[in-house]
């Protein structure tokens, strides 16, 4: 398509302030036509970038530039889901920047969702996918996910996405500066073979420097929980469970490479930027918790009582963490680098070795196990944060918790993707038999 000439060059959409390049005719943020907008105003500047500077050698992601949320509307209201045992970001929820329902099932009054709009897209023609713009309500969705009338680019899918079930429930979103969510979880509420309920949390965060970063996390997740559901029923021990659920959460994730075209030219060991990603998991059974980690994403302990100490379950593989143990810096300093979310150790087809780490623990009080990625965790870093912004009924209400969890991280500025999935230790007893 050629460019259409403008008044001047823009740098930035002058409606919703997503960077252009110089041939977009049409914004990807919101879809607006370039060809008629004004001028930029000769104090509009760039729009904010964040960037995590990598180490050599290391992974990081990439904060995207921000992107106001469109109008909010009406929506319809949230249908209610089937009950399931299991869920891979589970749709249905209000996406808290619209207010559209995304992701709802095909039933009676919604039609089944179309494509999703993407960054490089240009205007639509002709065709449709039937669907009503979720912005202004009066056009029609064309089958690239723009609106006719408008020109907004409707929400994707994974924009935001909500699950509960039996003892565990999850929240993904997509944040305020990502142009996509790149995070992933799934969940499940299974039956042992003894009969005694037990819960599964997979959580996954695509690296942004890796080439399709969300079909990595998805992959994980994906990979990871069925081997959990399938080995945990059948007695497997839970921490070798979850050993072996990351290593076929790995092999998903290689399986997305490009076919091999040799190492690259200078590292005889380094290989093209496959798809990759961190995963952490938590899994629930009796009086046992254990946890599976690769990565910087992390898994919280917070007791109900909160006169006791809450805790950390996973420790980072990443440049921060290394300097610590090292002694070379104090934690708060390596924190503070901009190196510090540099990752060392993370599941993709360029991964030097994946190690994954286990670690099994046995509560003696009530609370709630929060898997999370740094999109939570970097506004509430330490456990005693966490613990504080954790409501007080997250045991009984854990997708409440979820919520206000990932409101929390919102409201901090929600420089990342945020998904979060909450466990309430012990199970309760109904919560066994929905495989």
């Amino acid at each position: 398509m050629s460019q259409v000439p403008r008044p001047s060059q823009l740098t930035a959409c002058p409606a919703c302030r997503e960077p252009l390049d110089p041939a977009d005719n049409f914004c990807g943020g919101c879809g607006a036509d370039l060809s008629a907008a004004p001028p930029a105003l000769p104090d509009e500047g760039p729009a904010d970038y964040r960037l995590a500077l990598p180490d050599p050698g290391a992974r990081t992601a990439v904060r995207a530039p921000l992107a106001p949320p469109a109008p909010p509307g009406d929506g319809p209201h949230r249908p209610a889901w089937p009950p399931g045992a299991d869920a891979s970001a589970g749709p249905g929820a209000p996406d808290p920047r619209t207010g559209a329902v995304l992701g709802v099932p095909p039933q009676a009054g919604h039609a089944a969702p179309g494509p999703p709009a993407g960054p490089d897209t240009a205007r639509p023609g002709a065709g449709g996918t039937g669907r009503s713009c979720g912005s202004c309500r009066s056009g029609m969705i064309d089958k690239d996910g723009y609106c006719e009338h408008c020109g907004h680019a409707q929400p994707r899918e994974r924009d935001h996405m909500e699950h509960e079930l039996p003892g565990v429930a999850a929240v993904s979103d997509r944040g305020l500066r990502h142009h996509r969510n790149e995070d992933a979880y799934a969940v499940s509420a299974i039956a042992l073979a003894d009969g005694a309920p037990a819960t599964v949390a997979v959580v996954s965060d695509g690296v942004s420097s890796a080439t399709r970063p969300d079909e990595a996390s998805a992959a994980a997740c994906a990979a990871a929980r069925e081997l959990l559901v399938t080995a945990l029923p059948q007695g497997d021990d839970p921490r070798q469970a979850t050993h072996d659920a990351i290593m076929r959460a790995s092999e998903a994730v290689n399986a997305l490479a490009a076919p091999a075209r040799g190492p690259l030219q200078h590292d005889p060991h380094r290989h093209e930027n496959a798809p990759a990603c961190t995963i952490v998991t938590a899994v629930v059974t009796g009086d046992l918790l254990t946890v599976g980690w690769v990565g910087d994403s992390r898994a919280y302990w917070v007791p109900e009582d909160r006169s006791t100490q809450p805790a950390r379950l996973t420790e980072d593989d990443s440049w921060a963490a290394q300097m610590v143990a090292a002694g070379l810096l104090s934690e708060a300093e390596a924190y503070a680098d901009e190196r510090a979310h540099a990752i060392t150790g993370w599941l993709g087809a360029d991964a030097y070795e994946v190690e994954p780490h286990t670690a099994s623990f046995h509560p003696d009080r009530k609370g709630v196990v929060i898997v999370c990625t740094d999109g939570l965790w970097n506004y509430a870093e330490s456990a005693e944060l966490m613990a504080e912004v954790t409501p007080p009924d997250a045991r009984t209400r854990p997708l409440e918790c979820a919520r206000q969890l990932l409101a929390h991280a919102l409201d901090g500025g929600g420089h990342d993707n945020v998904t979060v999935a909450v466990l309430p230790f012990p199970l309760a007893p109904e919560g066994a038999g929905s495989a």
